[in-house]
């Protein structure tokens, strides 16, 4: 990462992210109470980066989580059951009700490119908060055309658009460059915020983390600004 603070006063906070991942929108949720609570709201800005917790799952291959799961880690379905009881009762700490039963397996790459596009409409937060919830609470399938087209629709994003993006490749290379990107500043896991390109947080991390992490962007910010007007 970069060690050369912002000289202006936002603060850039970019989140990799999968809109399956179970794990980041607990992360996202502790972000936003961060945020909150450290009265810094107005200098941050967010992007949403792309990432793929299961990259070679078969496009149109949808499977059971718990059975998914199960295979991956070499384990049962009673110990996926298990964890899956933590994660929900951590998710529900959070204001989230997960339903596990109905959450299906799928190869996310176009849920990311439809992301993309809602996020070159001015959509990037509502269509990150609107797919985790159609996943993890809700039971959608985001490999189905017509859903993400209607997911799509609901955060304000024309259909005819959501289409067109499905039938070609458009932002395939912005996808695949922010796995790149991200894999270069060293992610070995999602969620995964970078403050300002120099300050990186894994996992979702209590919100007292991320406290911490924008006072210290926050900081150095301040402290590019001052020294830049010192030059003048």
């Amino acid at each position: 990462m970069s060690n050369e603070p912002s000289a202006s006063g936002r603060l850039s906070v970019e989140i990799w992210s999968d809109v399956v991942c179970p794990w980041c929108y607990i992360g996202k949720r502790r972000f936003e109470t961060a945020v909150a609570a450290s009265g810094l709201g107005p200098r941050v800005e967010v992007t949403w980066r792309s990432f793929q917790l299961n990259p070679d799952h078969p496009r149109g291959v949808r499977r059971r989580h718990d059975e998914y799961l199960a295979a991956k880690l070499g384990g049962s379905i009673e110990q996926v059951a298990l964890l899956d009881q933590r994660v929900t009762a951590l998710a529900a700490a959070e204001g989230l009700a997960y339903d596990f039963d109905r959450y299906v397996v799928v190869n996310t790459f176009d849920a990311h490119r439809i992301a993309h596009l809602a996020a070159s409409q001015g959509h990037g937060e509502a269509i990150e908060e609107r797919l985790l919830r159609g996943q993890l609470v809700e039971g959608e399938i985001l490999d189905e055309p017509a859903t993400l087209v209607r997911l799509a629709g609901e955060v304000g994003v024309p259909a005819a658009d959501v289409e067109a993006v499905l039938a070609g490749d458009a932002f395939t290379r912005e996808v695949e460059d922010d796995i790149r990107t991200g894999l270069a500043l060293g992610l070995t896991g999602v969620p995964f915020f970078v403050f300002d390109r120099a300050i990186g947080v894994s996992g979702a991390q209590p919100a007292e983390v991320f406290v911490r992490a924008l006072e210290v962007a926050a900081e150095r910010a301040g402290s590019a600004a001052t020294g830049a007007t010192a030059q003048r």
